[in-house]
């Protein structure tokens, strides 16, 4: 790490190619060989969007990083709902149990309790449903007669009736599985010839709407909505780069997945994910995101 000023394509191409036990082999390496810890050194190497970038790659892993953007999003003034929105919803049961136990043996926090010091009122009671981690599993079948009272019980809550129930809303997106959720979404548009997701815009707005959007949307299917978000964030790049890069390095843990983001990303937006970096960004940053997502 000494002298790294002048060597940091050689710190990107190390770090930004590994995987999470690689991350971990590697940190236990550099401390065995210089008796220093990695992150502290890229830490005071290194500053700004490059810092960020190596920061996440090397922060232990993907459930580190959760943790680190959970934290960062309700630490100071102001709560980065986004950035709730991006860690908790779509998330296993095992993933959210993970995530609050580390969160709170990182830094003796519980995250229930911060939820609730940071969100109000119906949107406090949505995230607490799902940091409760009652989800059906993924190994829950798809059972029809389910489904239907579920699709009425949807209807009955928005559409159907003046006003909007919008807990009960909540609390069907926040217990059902990916494959649940699709099939509520397909036979809702077939029953009453209206998407979900139209429904969702028109009769829920602020955090809330976005909220049941993501849950809606990672449901039907996991990397359009992460493609989405990728845009979402790579829009004025300039005042968004903290997003975009956690967004990219989460995709990136899961290779499979990432792959699919990316097919998903150039059949939407029509161009590749690396030419939109290409084009928004330059430097150390620009060959760190690419090596991110594998270019």
């Amino acid at each position: 790490m000494k002298g790294f000023g002048t060597d940091e394509k050689t710190l990107i191409h190390v770090l930004v190619s590994k995987d999470a036990l690689q991350v971990d082999v590697l940190r236990a390496a550099y401390k065995k060989e210089h008796g220093r810890d990695l992150i502290a050194d890229i830490a005071s190497e290194c500053g700004g969007n490059l810092e960020e970038v190596l920061f996440g790659e090397s922060f232990t892993g993907p459930l580190a990083q959760d943790c680190h953007v959970l934290r960062t999003g309700m630490a100071g003034p102001g709560t980065d709902e986004e950035a709730l929105n991006d860690v908790l919803l779509g998330r296993s049961n095992a993933d959210i149990a993970a995530i609050k136990n580390l969160y709170t043996k990182t830094y003796r926090r519980n995250l229930e309790a911060d939820l609730k010091s940071e969100l109000s009122m119906k949107t406090e009671r949505h995230f607490l449903m799902v940091v409760a981690g009652t989800r059906a599993e993924s190994s829950a079948p798809v059972v029809p007669q389910q489904v239907e009272q579920d699709v009425l019980e949807i209807y009955k809550a928005t559409e159907g009736k003046t006003g909007t129930d919008e807990l009960l809303v909540c609390q069907i997106m926040s217990s059902r599985n990916d494959a649940q959720i699709g099939a509520i979404a397909g036979l809702y548009e077939q029953k009453y010839r209206r998407s979900l997701e139209a429904v969702i815009k028109s009769e829920f707005s602020g955090h809330m709407s976005r909220a049941l959007l993501h849950q809606l949307r990672t449901g039907t299917d996991r990397a359009l909505p992460d493609a989405l978000l990728l845009e979402a964030s790579m829009a004025g790049i300039g005042t968004k780069d903290r997003r975009f890069l956690d967004r990219a390095v989460r995709a990136h843990w899961d290779k499979g997945h990432l792959q699919r983001v990316k097919a998903a990303y150039r059949a939407r937006f029509h161009k590749d994910l690396g030419a939109a970096i290409r084009s928004e960004t330059s430097g150390d940053f620009e060959r760190a995101l690419l090596g991110v997502i594998g270019e």
